[in-house]
């Protein structure tokens, strides 16, 4: 009996599949959800749109001046001429003066009266050196207000890629200039700036618009067959090493040799075989032949 009760309430639970009992059995349907007809849904997230912040270190890295930069500012600026637009204090103090904000003339009048002046406005003075800090450039005018003693100013660098020649820069009467040293400080880690804008910082104190550069000077007191090899980008014999580098720019390649007689010498090349090719062969400091292939 108790068996046939058993099949007949599975038969029931078959048959009836509405029973409420039954329900918790079976997994819940989701609803379809409708969307507007021609509309279409992505299927990954749109990056299109996305904007990366940049890296801090990697911005402030970029900010930071470089071996380039300051190359570029030692070309333009150090050994150049200029105008002087204040009076320059002289002595190992200098003058301190922020970029980018005018000098203070209080301070600056307390300066000359304690040190002197070295240079007056409209004097044509020097840059001699330029020296670079953590947080600021340093430059000296006239060999630099830190010398205790007058100065004879002797220059050697490359301007622009021309370089000058060793040049002495006595004062009136044989009496020798007296230095002064500006300190241009910026407010962090020394920034990457151009040369433009270096000069544009020190425009207070140095007008550099007005005169010519010390290359084209030194140029200029070389003899007239010397200036135009230069115009002409030519190799004389006779030149030195410094005028062919400032009419044929540096050579492609050097060669070292020494002849029978012991003579050692050094073939400056320019350009590469079977193009056109140069030889500016030099004993000593001094062009001895130029062959052209």
């Amino acid at each position: 009996m108790a068996r046939l009760q058993c099949v007949a309430f599975a038969a029931l639970l078959l048959a009836a599949p509405d029973v409420p009992t039954v329900h918790r059995f079976r997994p819940e349907t989701t609803p379809s959800a409708d969307f507007p007809p021609g509309e279409t849904l992505p299927v990954l997230p749109d990056l299109s749109q996305t904007v990366q912040a940049p890296h801090s270190k990697d911005a402030q890295k970029s900010d930071k001046m470089d071996q380039r930069s300051r190359i570029e500012i030692l070309r333009a600026i150090s050994g150049e001429f200029a105008r002087a637009v204040r009076s320059l204090p002289s002595g190992r103090k200098g003058f301190h003066l922020k970029a980018g904000q005018p000098p203070d003339d209080s301070v600056l009048d307390r300066a000359v009266a304690a040190g002197g002046s070295a240079a007056n406005p409209g004097d044509e003075v020097q840059v001699t050196l330029v020296t670079f800090r953590d947080r600021g450039i340093v430059i000296d005018i006239n060999g630099g207000g830190r010398q205790h003693t007058r100065w004879r100013d002797r220059v050697h660098l490359e301007v622009g890629g021309l370089p000058t020649a060793q040049v002495e820069q006595p004062g009136p009467s044989g009496l020798q200039k007296i230095g002064s040293t500006l300190y241009l400080d910026f407010d962090r880690r020394l920034p990457a700036v151009t040369p433009d804008q270096v000069k544009q910082y020190l425009s207070a104190f140095l007008d550099f618009a007005r005169q010519r550069s010390a290359a084209v000077q030194w140029v200029e007191t070389l003899p007239p067959e010397v200036q135009q090899a230069i115009k002409d980008k030519r190799a004389l014999v006779g030149m030195d090493q410094e005028m062919v580098i400032a009419a044929m720019g540096r050579p492609d390649k050097k060669v070292r040799e020494r002849d029978d007689v012991g003579l050692e010498t050094e073939d400056w090349i320019y350009g590469h075989p079977p193009g056109r090719t140069v030889f500016v062969k030099f004993a000593g400091d001094k062009v001895i032949s130029v062959k052209q292939f």
